[in-house]
């Protein structure tokens, strides 16, 4: 008697035991990836609902985290070639370049994003540049890389704007680097990075031997050098007139331009 009742509990635990398994292989299939297959609950006969719901809830914050976000990519080495559609055109439609204004109202998560939107439309344009000299070809729309470039260099300034704000708001240092403006011998003024050294500068040998003044016989050479300097540079505005204005006699239809 003892012995039947013993094999109808194992039987009766058994066909639970059965349930339970098409019941988590159901869950298993609505709410787990497939890509987490190690991820299989411990089933009980009392606490089935609550470790399916907790294992449920698990694998759906699971699938909803990103953990890498990556933009829209194409197949293999087409980053570096042309849309197939600009094949063969002698023009291809661009917009303007960034300008500086534009590029400020960005956020630096935006700007990060766009740099490299930049790089890679760069390096797409350099090498179709280079398949159209290796076909001795006119490449297509040439004035697109020279876009991206200044797009590329305006989006720097405005970094370093940034960072340079940010570094004079925390440390009040106006560059990187540690530094202060002196002058030299020759009476021309340089900005001086700060170094570091084993021992302190009056004990300094290689230090004491440079000089931060400006001897008093050097300065009248100084006010030489500037007046050399704003000598050449009205004549180099004179002949630039003088050229201007032959060119507007011969041809009087030409456009003056805005001085």
């Amino acid at each position: 008697m003892a012995t039947s009742s013993s094999a109808g509990r194992v039987l009766s635990l058994c066909k639970q035991l059965q349930n339970a398994c098409r019941i988590s292989s159901q869950i298993n299939i609505q709410r787990y990836p497939a890509s987490l297959p190690n991820l299989n609950p411990y089933f009980c006969r009392d606490k089935l609902p609550l470790v399916a719901q907790c294992w449920s809830s698990r694998c759906i914050s699971l699938v909803q985290c990103h953990a890498f976000h990556t933009s829209v990519h194409r197949r293999g080495l087409d980053e570096f070639f042309d849309l197939p559609e600009n094949w063969g055109e002698s023009k291809v439609k661009s917009g303007a370049p960034w300008t500086a204004k534009q590029l400020r109202t960005k956020s630096n998560e935006d700007l990060h994003k766009l740099w490299y939107v930049l790089l890679k439309e760069r390096n797409m344009l350099l090498t179709l540049e280079q398949e159209a000299k290796r076909q001795r070809v006119q490449m297509p729309s040439p004035e697109r890389l020279r876009k991206v470039e200044r797009s590329m260099i305006r989006l720097e300034t405005v970094v370093t704007e940034r960072e340079t704000s940010l570094r004079l708001l925390q440390t009040g240092q106006e560059k990187g680097r540690p530094g202060a403006w002196r002058r030299n011998v020759f009476g021309f003024t340089y900005w001086y990075r700060f170094k570091e050294y084993a021992i302190p500068w009056y004990m300094n040998k290689k230090y004491k031997r440079k000089k931060f003044y400006t001897p008093k016989f050097v300065e009248p050479h100084i006010r030489l050098r500037i007046e050399k300097f704003l000598r050449e540079k009205y004549r180099k505005a004179n002949m630039e007139k003088q050229k201007l204005a032959k060119l507007q006699a011969r041809f009087p239809n030409m456009k003056v331009p805005a001085s």
